[in-house]
């Protein structure tokens, strides 16, 4: 249930109420106030209804990600970038730090092209146990000389709760990769942090699915999630290696105030299909992109086919930018 409230002291004088009645799972956003599992008023005695304008029961089961919750999109800040609302992010770098030159070398073309957050895997999630996994705290090291050295946010994948300690040391925003979408401890344990969060959608999970593993985040205390598509799994996988679902960006954007990007990369799995599909997950309405970058490819410890290069990186950006900009 989600009341809505005359204002937005009256939203949080009632949560103060419920909290001092030991309520649980009582959540204040705007002028809203949710009751997780409560369908009636008269379950909520203390509340003053002179002050109660509405009462939403028919809302999504992710209720703290719904707009029905939070009306406004959210924005994102974080050292140097703005992730959200009317912004256009730009996110690029290596899938896997192979070495401290090189990271640098990538984050120089990813900020000369206008990306602010450097990516890049020093954990690796792979299908064969005998693939390469990452370099652990090493690649965490370099990452962050990078970032800094460039002036650029640092985002990694974290596969593990125990990991959490270690990996926030040195990011500034969390990624959960496909694969971990609903790996609950996981994204339990990066809700209690404060520090952006970037959500991928599962391979193969519904829109409620990726919603409600957002929802476990946000009800950790923790609204600073960024959603995004990467593609989903399909019965043909001869030509590409996921199918981009451009229509999910506008309807989560109607369902979530949630920041909305894409992931081209993971969703073409062959670098001369990147641009086009990235450029029609922002003409859907996609807040922003993020690309696999190397400067050889064909060197690439992980996943070289589909990475661009520096120059088709910074042609795709531009492109990018100027259909946001329609």
């Amino acid at each position: 249930m989600i009341v809505i409230m005359a204002d937005e002291s009256a939203a949080q004088k009632t949560l103060a109420k419920a909290k001092a009645n030991h309520m649980e799972h009582v959540y204040a956003s705007e002028n809203r106030v949710g009751f997780a599992g409560l369908k009636d008023i008269d379950e909520v005695p203390f509340i003053n209804e002179q002050q109660v304008v509405d009462v939403i029961t028919n809302h999504p089961a992710a209720m703290q990600v719904s707009r029905a919750f939070h009306s406004t999109d959210t924005v994102i800040q974080t050292p140097h970038s703005t992730i959200g609302g009317q912004n256009f992010s730009l996110i690029a770098g290596p899938d896997a730090i192979e070495s401290a030159e090189h990271v640098l070398a990538m984050g120089q073309a990813a900020k000369a092209a206008g990306a602010t957050i450097l990516r890049g895997g020093s954990y690796k999630p792979r299908t064969s146990p005998y693939s390469f996994q990452g370099l652990g705290e090493q690649g965490l090291i370099w990452h962050r000389a990078a970032a800094d050295a460039l002036g650029m946010d640092m985002m990694t994948e974290i596969m593990s709760p125990e990991d959490v300690d270690l990996v926030g040391k040195y990011t500034d925003i969390f990624q959960i990769g496909t694969r971990n979408m609903q790996n609950f401890s996981l994204l339990k344990a990066v809700g209690r942090q404060n520090k952006p969060v970037l959500l991928k959608r599962g391979m193969s999970a519904t829109v409620d699915e990726f919603l409600s593993a957002a929802e476990y985040i946000a009800s950790e205390g923790n609204r600073q999630i960024i959603l995004m598509e990467r593609g989903i799994r399909s019965f043909d996988q001869k030509y590409l290696r996921n199918t981009m679902d451009v229509s999910v960006i506008p309807v989560l954007q109607k369902l979530t105030h949630l920041p909305v990007l894409a992931d081209p990369s993971h969703a073409a799995g062959v670098s001369e299909h990147v641009t086009p599909i990235g450029l029609a997950a922002v003409a859907a309405g996609a807040q922003g992109l993020m690309l696999e970058i190397h400067n050889q490819p064909a060197k690439a410890w992980v996943d070289g086919k589909q990475a661009l290069t520096p120059d088709q990186m910074t042609n795709l950006f531009a492109k990018a930018s100027a259909i946001h900009e329609l």
